[in-house]
Order: structure tokens, then C-alpha cells, then sequence
């Protein structure tokens, strides 16, 4: 008798129940291949950004009902952040959480890579193979590099909030309105907006060096953190000025989704997801 899939929770369920059994030959294959060389790192041009874009968006269509199930707890904990956000406290931490996260967001759309790869060979492409990550022999290291940038979203947050405290801190703002009059308004304020973007920047240049093509890399060959990481790397160093448009144009496409009420990640999110594995296939010969 065939099997069947009774719901998305019950086959979430069932994969996670079965990952276990491969961390053993996951956590093993961290390095790679002892002797693994270098993947080839290929010339983009700003051409390839507009063209991975535009098959990302085709496999969103293609797939729309699959990568939205796939896709829709991101805009939950959004708001969830969001809602962080709104005590006083942490006001001056929301900005930075929703930038932060584009730090984490590599890692969280991997699903995404996998369905994309599916597609791209010509195999089923459903939601539920999105969750197939959590079986694959490349978990260990794709978890143990998202943990690596969880950790600098971590240390960014911490960062984001000594710039406050030795701006317009150390006291909470009194309400959400005072907090933006004494940014925009005050030489402080504007000493945060200065010292918060070069922050930003530069742990943004870090994560993108890190994550741009390291895990559709790990989830595609046999090869190890450091491995995927140093092609990441090499990506960049090729193509600074296209890269760094990508992380830019990725960016400003997380905000734009971001309003209202994070809404917009719905469709932003999976077309980014889809179109990075595409950028990687271009990246990496």
C-alpha cells in the first residue's frame, strides 16, 4: 500500500523524528573530503543578478503554494520580533533585528535551496521537500554554520546596543515617538545613525563573505564548512561590485517586505530564497 502524507505537521514530524539517525554521518563530514579542492569560482556580471532574480520569481510561481507553506513562519517571527520591539527597552533594537536578520537569512531558506535543486533537476518539487534538509548528510555542517551566524547576529544586537547606550542610552526612551525625534533631531542621535550604519555595514560584509553561496554549496556537494565558507569567500573577492549590489538589492528588498507588518516577506522571502541557489549555480562552476 502506498504512503501517504497526512498533513504538513505530521510530516515535519517525521523528519525531524528521523534526523537523528544521520547527525552521526553529518557531524563526521564537517570537514569534507580531506583532500577536496576548491570549487571553481566563475565571473558574474550585473546581468546574472537580474537573471537570477527572474528564476527565483519563476520557481516562486511555479511552486507558489509549496514555497509560501514553506516560507510563512519567517513572517511569524517577524512579528514576533517585532513585538520585542514595541517595549520600551528594546526599542532601539528593533531596527537592528530586522536588519539582523537578513544575517540569519541564508540559513533560514535553505528549504528553499533544495526545492530549487529539485526543480533544476528535473525531479518533484513539493513542500514537503523542503524539510528534506533535515535528512540530508550535509545537516550537520549547514547547522553548524547557521549557528555560526546566529552568533554574529548575537554579537551585532550586543554591538547595536553599547552604539545606544553611548549615544542616546543608557536609559530606555520614554516612548517610541521620543526615540525617533531625539534620532533625527539631536547631534546623538545622529552620532547613532552614523556609528549604527558603519556597524551594520560591516557585519553585513561578513555574513555576505560567509553565507552568499556556502550553504547551496554544503546542501549540493560533499564538501566541509571551511570548504563551502572560503568559496564564499573567493565569490566575493571575484566579484566585489556584484556581490555587494546582491547583499544590497537583498537588503533593501527584506525592508521593503517588511511593510506593513512584514507582509511582504510572504513573496519576498521564497523569491530570494529561489533566486540565491540560482546565483550560486552561476557563482560556482
Amino acid at each position: 500500500m502506498a504512503k501517504t502524507i497526512g498533513n504538513p505537521i505530521s510530516w515535519a514530524a517525521q523528519s525531524l523524528s528521523s534526523t537523528g539517525d544521520h547527525m552521526g554521518e553529518a557531524i563526521s563530514g564537517l570537514g569534507g573530503e580531506a583532500k577536496a579542492e576548491l570549487p571553481m569560482v566563475q565571473v558574474l556580471t550585473m546581468s546574472d543578478i537580474a537573471a537570477c532574480l527572474r528564476a527565483g520569481y519563476d520557481d516562486f510561481i511555479t511552486t507558489r503554494a509549496d514555497a509560501i507553506f514553506a516560507i510563512v513562519v519567517y513572517p511569524i517571527a517577524g512579528l514576533i520580533l517585532f513585538g520585542m520591539g514595541m517595549q520600551m527597552n528594546l526599542v532601539p533594537l528593533l531596527a537592528p533585528l530586522v536588519l539582523g536578520f537578513a544575517l540569519v537569512g541564508p540559513a533560514a531558506a535553505v528549504g528553499l535551496y533544495e526545492i530549487s535543486r529539485r526543480r533544476e533537476a528535473g525531479e518533484d518539487a513539493h513542500w514537503r521537500h523542503a524539510f528534506s534538509v533535515f535528512r540530508s548528510p550535509a545537516f550537520g555542517s549547514i547547522f553548524v554554520l547557521a549557528a555560526y551566524l546566529t552568533m554574529l547576529l548575537l554579537v551585532w544586537l550586543m554591538a547595536a546596543q553599547s552604539i545606544y547606550a553611548a549615544t542616546l542610552g543608557p536609559e530606555p526612551p520614554a516612548s517610541i515617538m521620543s526615540f525617533v525625534t531625539a534620532l533625527f533631531t539631536t547631534p546623538a542621535g545622529w552620532a547613532l545613525i552614523i556609528a549604527g550604519n558603519a556597524a551594520g555595514l560591516l557585519f553585513a560584509i561578513v555574513a555576505l563573505a560567509m553565507s552568499v553561496v556556502s550553504f547551496p554549496l554544503l546542501l549540493e556537494r560533499k564538501v566541509g564548512v571551511p570548504i563551502a565558507v572560503v568559496t564564499s569567500v573567493r565569490v566575493l573577492r571575484r566579484n566585489p561590485g556584484v556581490i555587494i549590489t546582491w547583499g544590497a538589492m537583498v537588503a533593501a528588498l527584506l525592508v521593503l517586505g517588511s511593510i506593513p507588518f512584514m507582509l511582504g516577506l510572504i513573496v519576498v522571502l521564497p523569491v530570494l530564497g529561489h533566486a540565491t541557489w540560482h546565483l550560486y549555480r552561476r557563482a560556482v562552476a
